[in-house]
């Protein structure tokens, strides 16, 4: 698991965070100084075939990454949208015949498409020293690294407490304290379980693995919230709507979804304590037809200046540290990388979790069974 508290998110304090303005003023230079350093290190011709999810996404990452790189270094980009990478990457693999070149691939997906060696080496030699340094070595594997940061946040109506909501699962469980329906996600129970655990009283460090013994436990304090549940939301979009109608009083919400609904004027505001991150990664697939070109797409989209285009195109960030000073300070304070908010959070174990139980049964589908079982009953 992630801890961090160390390694490159050490130093990096309030101060420099404040000082991310002084940046700004400097965009441009950067600017250059990126493109020249593209032109030199990653031009080549043809085209890279990159894997999105459409919409929104594929618009920000385009205008923020996709455009610049194929401006600095005349590979174009091409997209291909999918609801999801690896059903398609799986089944190309099987047939011999892989037409992409990227995919970002969740973390509970990655061990498996791994092991099956659908996947080529990052070659880390194109990187920057900037990047190298600002990027957790633990968020960099052989053949796959971050590509952005997601978290399960508290989030609530301004107007239902006007003099501040509930800023931890413990509060989020005191009804007495701050009354007024909930929200969480149903679809799947692994952030509701973490979440019954800290209010419970679990502390964040011994949260996991999840025994069977903090699973009776979380879903006893499940039973406690349950009556309060209004709705179990299950489509991203669905949480700031039922904030923004008033359906809500609280619910747990993704940051990105969040930070959206405040851009456009929600009146929704969100805590970092007792968030469950989770990521996805950047692949470059084994027989894809371009892969040195998808090499040099990942070291651009790497580089400081880059992540913090793909923030602010997509609102959920890469693991790149460096990049918060190219960040503006309002969107710096909100965001994961930011080490006051990444100290408050939790990290998810994916090796626990798709590992098997004594009945053969990996341990991630056995809790998503006890979820189901117990939303049913």
């Amino acid at each position: 698991m992630l801890n961090f508290r160390d390694g490159p998110f050490r130093g990096l304090t309030r101060r420099s965070l404040l000082q991310s303005t002084a940046g700004l003023l400097s965009v441009s230079c950067v600017a250059e100084a990126t493109r020249a350093w593209a032109e030199e290190r990653l031009a080549g011709t043809g085209e890279v075939v990159v894997f999105s999810w459409g919409g929104a996404f594929t618009d920000g990452v385009r205008r923020n990454v996709y455009e610049p790189f194929t401006k600095a270094t005349g590979i174009e980009v091409v997209d291909v949208v999918a609801d999801l990478a690896e059903p398609q990457v799986k089944a190309m693999h099987q047939a011999g015949r892989v037409d992409w070149d990227i995919a970002y691939v969740a973390t509970g997906k990655y061990p498996e498409m791994h092991e099956s060696g659908m996947f080529v080496p990052i070659d880390y030699s194109l990187w920057d020293q900037e990047s190298l340094e600002g990027t957790p070595p633990q968020t960099r594997f052989v053949d796959a690294v971050v590509v952005e940061t997601s978290g399960m946040v508290l989030a609530y109506d301004s107007r239902a407490f006007p003099k501040g909501g509930p800023q931890n699962w413990v509060e989020f469980w005191d009804v007495a304290k701050f009354p007024g329906p909930r929200g969480l996600f149903g679809s799947t129970g692994r952030t509701n379980i973490q979440f019954a655990l800290m209010a419970a009283g679990v502390a964040h460090k011994e949260i996991w693995p999840l025994t069977d013994d903090k699973l009776d436990r979380a879903f006893e304090k499940l039973n406690e919230i349950k009556p309060h549940i209004s709705k179990w939301w299950t489509a991203g979009g669905e949480a700031p709507q039922l904030l923004n109608n008033r359906e809500y009083a609280m619910c747990s919400i993704y940051d990105g979804r969040a930070m959206a609904a405040i851009r456009q004027g929600a009146p929704i505001k969100f805590a970092w304590d007792g968030a469950i991150l989770g990521y996805d990664y950047a692949t470059v697939l084994k027989g894809g037809p371009n892969t040195s070109n998808a090499q040099k797409l990942i070291a651009f989209l790497n580089r400081a200046q880059i992540a913090a285009g793909w923030t602010q195109g997509t609102n959920y960030p890469g693991p790149n540290t460096n990049q918060i000073k190219y960040l503006p300070p309002d969107l710096a304070s909100q965001v994961s990388v930011n080490p006051e908010n990444a100290s408050r959070c939790i990290v998810e174990d994916p090796a626990w979790l798709m590992g098997k139980r004594p009945d053969g049964k990996i341990n991630a589908e056995y809790i998503q069974e006890r979820w189901l079982a117990w939303r049913a009953a």
